[in-house]
């Protein structure tokens, strides 16, 4: 019997994780175990260019030193290509995947793609892209029940999908784009629950019409607050944000810190208390409720102890 709940921790491994990755990576786990349910890893790779070698092995050690502790086979999306090829074929078969030859520079005074290519016949010759025509959502109970959820956290959501315009399937570059390959993973992995940053909520409308039009369930959603620095910015690798220490003994205080952003309240005693006790104390006391729907938490106090360059 598959299990009532399962989650998972999804990084792309452009970096070592940092603060942020890590309230997403604690919340995700909590969640899940508070359910009695499993939690997951998997390492999008989906784009070379932007995975340095080794990053994938350093974001696994991290999470092994906060005590993150995985079930099942560690999916790698780069071992997937046949998997998105068959979805796509789908998608191309019920006619809401169109090719498309135009580049950024073309369409830059628009805010989003305007879907010149969405009535094209052919593919064109050379390399293209492959987009999702967003006017589908009719086909699936309207654009109003594609695009309208009811967040565990953030409560009733509702966007507009002609505002996000014609996601990207597949990359001219022969690429698998993140939307489709994550519905894909999460559907084939039987996932139950996301729980995800608020950076993400407005990817979900894509991946929701992904979904329906493939025939596949919704896991419920719930988003989470980002951290943000000091000026205010959200908490990135491309912001520098300080990597997270590979030692179990280094993470203690910055564990015991998460958890209070998040809400938790964990004793001041714990601070100093391995991951895995701290972790197995604020198992059972898992509240989403007290998290709160702020859009963001600030890590100007965070104690980053050690990072992994040794900083």
């Amino acid at each position: 019997m598959p299990t009532a709940y399962r989650g998972r921790f999804a990084p792309t491994p452009s970096g070592p994780l940092h603060a942020g990755s890590l309230l997403s990576a604690v919340a995700s786990y909590l969640d899940a175990r508070h359910h009695g349910g499993e939690w997951l890893v998997r390492i999008e790779d989906i784009d070379p260019p932007r995975c340095p070698a080794g990053s994938a092995d350093t974001i696994l050690r991290q999470l092994d030193a906060f005590g993150l502790q995985r079930d099942g086979e560690l999916r790698y999306q780069s071992q997937r290509h046949a998997a998105y090829a068959e979805a796509l074929e789908q998608l191309k078969a019920s006619g809401i995947a169109y090719p498309c030859d135009c580049s950024r520079k073309q369409w830059r005074e628009h805010a989003i793609y305007p879907g010149w290519c969405r009535e094209r016949a052919e593919p064109p010759e050379g390399e293209h892209a492959w987009r999702l025509d967003v006017r589908a959502a009719e086909r699936f109970g309207g654009t109003r029940a594609i695009a309208g959820w009811q967040d565990r956290l953030q409560g009733a959501v509702q966007l507009d999908l002609a505002t996000l315009g014609d996601v990207v399937l597949k990359r001219r570059d022969g690429l698998w784009a993140y939307q489709l390959a994550v519905v894909v993973d999460d559907a084939e992995q039987g996932i139950t629950d996301v729980v995800r940053g608020l950076d993400l909520l407005d990817n979900s409308p894509w991946q929701r019409l992904l979904q329906a039009a493939l025939d596949l369930p919704m896991p419920r959603l719930t988003h989470l607050p980002l951290i943000t620095a000091d000026n205010g910015q959200k908490l990135s690798k491309q912001n520098l944000a300080p990597a997270l220490p590979e030692d179990a003994n280094a993470s203690r205080a910055l564990l015991h810190h998460t958890l209070t952003l998040l809400g938790q309240a964990p004793p001041p005693e714990l601070a100093t208390a391995s991951p895995a006790e701290q972790l197995a104390h604020a198992t059972p006391r898992w509240s989403l409720a007290a998290v709160g729907t702020a859009p963001s938490l600030s890590a100007a106090t965070a104690p980053m102890g050690r990072t992994a360059e040794g900083s």
